[in-house]
């Protein structure tokens, strides 16, 4: 049964150069009008993921459905629907950028106007490829990815090169393309980018995902790092709790990881004569580190 609730839907995709196992088992599914993350290092096999949503390159077994449709025998007509940033963009360094941007838009059959996004961009669409910035050379990327109003934008790293300002400048972009009902899905080794954009993310680790998560319920688990300063000295045993590790110790200071509730650590710190007490969430960064690991 197709399923045309989701813009993509991967179902146990698989994935191996020669010998070397790339992507195993992968699934994950996005609804429409989502900014999905896909988060993990490089060499997790994100890239490779993408190559095969867009067919450029296909899975040993599993399948990609895009808009209820296959990836792969409906490829050409999901093409005209997505708008794509690769990793490493390929340019035609002996042309302008609106010769590219008019060469894109003929393939499309719509028009080659887009002033709001190079005006936001501050892209000079008159030099030639070869004499522009790696930043600028990305710009280019991103607009290009626009052309024709596609309902479904891939990125595999979409900012790298750019400068804050447009970094930033793309955030309330994507953000506007969601308000319109369009699909993000977005690939990218950078937290804080995620954290910014991303409502729901998937992390994959080794070609296999190890979590599917909403960002909400990532930030709601429950863990604490508290530093407590005391008047008198308190052994280290006295933190053998279930759920906490003592990070740093000292007679009289204590760096603790609390995992759950704190109530058991609160009772025992009432039990002391208590000087000074921080408690922080662990950051989000933390418990990606985690999940990596």
């Amino acid at each position: 049964m197709k399923n045309t609730k989701s813009a993509i839907q991967i179902k146990q995709l698989n994935k191996a150069f020669g010998k070397k196992p790339i992507l195993k088992s992968v699934s994950l599914t996005v609804p429409k009008g989502e900014i999905f993350g896909f988060l993990g290092p490089n060499g997790a096999g994100k890239t490779t993921t993408i190559r095969c949503m867009m067919d450029f390159i296909r899975g040993d077994s599993g399948s990609i459905r895009m808009f209820g449709l296959d990836s792969q025998d409906a490829s050409l007509q999901l093409k005209s629907r997505i708008g794509y940033v690769p990793s490493d963009n390929h340019l035609n360094e002996k042309w302008t950028g609106a010769e590219h941007i008019s060469f894109i838009a003929s393939l499309r059959k719509v028009s080659t106007e887009m002033p709001d996004i190079i005006r936001r961009l501050n892209f000079d669409v008159v030099s030639k490829v070869k004499h522009l910035s790696s930043g600028n050379k990305q710009k280019l990327s991103i607009i290009l990815a626009l052309i024709g109003d596609p309902e479904l934008l891939i990125l595999d790293e979409p900012t790298q090169g750019l400068d804050p300002l447009f970094q930033n400048e793309i955030y309330d972009i994507l953000h506007g393309l969601q308000n319109q009902g369009k699909t993000v899905f977005i690939s990218s080794h950078n937290l804080a980018e995620v954290q910014k954009l991303c409502s729901r993310v998937a992390i994959i680790r080794e070609g296999k995902i190890v979590a599917e998560e909403a960002l909400d319920s990532l930030r709601e688990i429950s863990t604490h790092q508290v530093m407590v300063r005391f008047n008198k000295s308190v052994p280290e045993s006295a933190f053998d709790l279930k759920g906490v590790t003592v990070i740093e110790y000292k007679p009289k200071e204590v760096t603790l990881k609390v995992h759950g509730e704190l109530d058991s650590i609160i009772k025992l710190l009432a039990q002391y004569s208590v000087l000074d007490l921080q408690v922080e969430h662990v950051s989000l960064e933390e418990i990606f580190m985690e999940l990596y690991q």
